[in-house]
């Protein structure tokens, strides 16, 4: 890159990101003094911030490379992560979400404490700061960084050694991050994660676009023929047992670490909490739901472009993103580019660091202070926690690059201490009354040593996939907490306190959506697999047998449903 184009695209890259925090500022003033305002946006965000915050939360530069290099090297299985995802909003939407607000929870530990006790609270706050402050915050730093090095070059235009530049580059991201999370809140959080979603998504299709283009010589047509009629396994989903994600896990595992994710996970869930309604946050969690629909065409499509291009010869598969961005990408867009890239980075890390903030002022600060601290006090309280979480993840943060393993198992192995026994709690505590706080005790401390030994004792003796391992645990620890409710259940049932604090009336559409998102996600499994477009002879009369067999399904469906509606419409109209 030219010193005109490095130029040019610090200058536009400064220019979106400043409009993004202007943005935000103005959205966001005067409304971050009390609790609520800033841990949960004054439960005031609407459907689109919540869908855009989700979007960007989830999605960041481990995705944009990691997945495009997965389908650059193997195939489209590792989707699976991406579009199975969508089941998971569906029970967000219409199982999770509606008791968390009901209950008017502003974390999942005041949950667990209101279900079990604050001993039960406590030690899923030490799981999750844990998690957070040592893997998970870090690993989020690391990988952006990682990204902007690798996208462009970093050490050249420097000067400064790659160690160097990479700590440099932790130091900057995370410092602008921090900035939203520490003095905005959760509102300054959501909005600018709407704002970086749209730019996502913008770049998320120019890229492949342009790719196709440059594949096709100049030709947007012939390079999807292109793609569509060479390496036509390159666009299969359905992954076998050497993949790197073999099919049948979506069946098993997958599950429940989606459930973890996207139902039980403090920094995603957050922005769940602080919905204006129920049907907001219903409709805000389902419409993200079809944003992970398109990451398989929007982040695993210019892998298969990169294959074409370079064929198998790069030095990595994690090289297969950045190079195809540095040959087809505009100059005039770099800059552009960088600052959604960086504005991915910011969402993940600033949403961490806002929510680990939260679980230590909220569920650590405020019992130890026996419920008696004031909205300001915690609030100041947060900041301080935002701010020595920050300055601790730039310290860890570089020093994944010793990791002998690489960053990626070591995000897999910690994550796996604390996603499981959380989902199983949560799940049992809401669907039974009887379980006593002793079973979640019991399964906490179980999982870490089990889930240890196995990880780094018996790794070689246990072969079975660690997605499948995730069902395994799950089912015994289900088990061990309804053993414990059947030996020693509670002295009386638990039942749910409800504390409503917004409009409970759930959106009229939310079921029928979230059955066509659930065909959804068949139709694109159907797209990218030997029915469909990984088929020799391409798309045949069985893939459109099927889509129109869903399509028609789903049409009745809706059918019906406004029928119905617009019955109790003219029957509340006549009354």
């Amino acid at each position: 890159m030219s010193n005109d184009s490095l130029i040019f695209t610090l200058i536009s890259c400064v220019f979106f990101m400043g409009l993004v925090g202007w943005v935000s500022w103005l959205k966001t003033r005067g409304t971050v003094e009390t609790k609520d305002g800033y841990f949960l946006a004054g439960r005031g965000l609407g459907a689109t911030f919540i869908a855009g915050s989700l979007l960007l939360t989830n999605l960041s530069a481990e995705q944009l490379i990691g997945l495009n290099g997965s389908a650059y090297g193997f195939n489209m299985s590792s989707m699976g992560w991406e579009v199975t995802a969508a089941v998971a909003t569906i029970a967000m939407a219409l199982i999770f979400l509606p008791k968390y607000l009901a209950g008017a929870f502003t974390t999942l530990p005041q949950f667990l404490n209101d279900r079990f006790d604050p001993v039960v609270r406590r030690m899923s706050v030490v799981l999750f700061m844990l998690g957070y402050g040592l893997v998970t915050i870090p690993s989020v730093l690391y990988s952006g960084s990682l990204a902007v090095i690798a996208l462009f070059d970093v050490p050249a235009l420097t000067g400064l050694g790659d160690f160097q530049a990479l700590v440099a580059m932790v130091i900057l991201i995370g410092v602008t991050g921090s900035i939203y999370a520490i003095f905005g809140g959760l509102r300054a959080v959501a909005i600018s994660d709407t704002l970086n979603g749209i730019g996502l998504l913008i770049i998320g299709v120019l890229v492949p676009v342009f790719g196709l283009i440059a594949l096709g010589g100049g030709d947007f047509f012939a390079g999807v023929a292109q793609i569509s009629a060479e390496n036509p396994e390159k666009l299969n989903a359905i992954g076998a047992s050497d993949d790197p994600t073999p099919f049948g896990t979506i069946f098993t595992g997958m599950v429940f670490a989606n459930l973890f994710y996207w139902c039980t996970n403090q920094y995603v869930i957050q922005r769940t909490l602080g919905a204006q309604s129920l049907a907001e946050g219903q409709k805000g969690v389902l419409f993200s739901g079809f944003f992970k629909i398109l990451v398989p065409f929007l982040m695993m499509i210019p892998g298969v472009i990169a294959f074409h291009l370079y064929g198998s010869g790069l030095g990595s598969i994690d090289e297969a993103y950045p190079r195809l961005i540095r040959d087809v990408l505009p100059v005039y867009l770099s800059g552009f580019f960088l600052a959604v890239l960086l504005g991915a980075v910011f969402s993940s890390f600033n949403s961490l660091l806002n929510s680990a903030a939260t679980l230590f002022s909220l569920d650590v600060y405020a019992p130890a202070r026996g419920e008696k601290a004031t909205d300001a006090e915690l609030v100041r309280v947060a900041k301080i926690a935002s701010l020595v979480i920050a300055l601790f993840s730039f310290a860890v943060a570089p020093m994944l690059a010793f990791a002998p393993e690489g960053l990626w198992q070591i995000i897999r192995i910690f994550t796996g201490f604390y996603n499981i026994p959380t989902v199983v709690i949560v799940i049992v505590g809401l669907f039974t009354a009887r379980v006593p706080a002793l079973g979640a005790k019991i399964v906490i401390v179980f999982h870490v040593i089990a889930y240890g030994l196995i990880r780094f004792v018996f790794d070689d003796v246990i072969t079975l996939h660690f997605i499948h391992l995730y069902a395994v645990l799950f089912w015994i620890e289900v088990g061990i907490m309804l053993v414990c409710g059947w030996i020693r259940p509670r002295e009386t049932a638990w039942s749910f306190a409800r504390n409503e604090q917004v409009d409970m009336t759930p959106w009229r559409f939310a079921k029928p959506l979230a059955v066509s998102l659930f065909s959804c996600v068949v139709a694109t499994y159907l797209l990218f697999s030997p029915v469909g477009l990984a088929s020799s002879s391409g798309l045949n009369t069985l893939f459109f047998g099927l889509i129109g067999a869903l399509f028609a399904a789903n049409a009745i469906l809706w059918v019906l449903t406004i029928s119905q509606n617009k019955g109790i419409n003219d029957s509340s109209i006549s009354h």
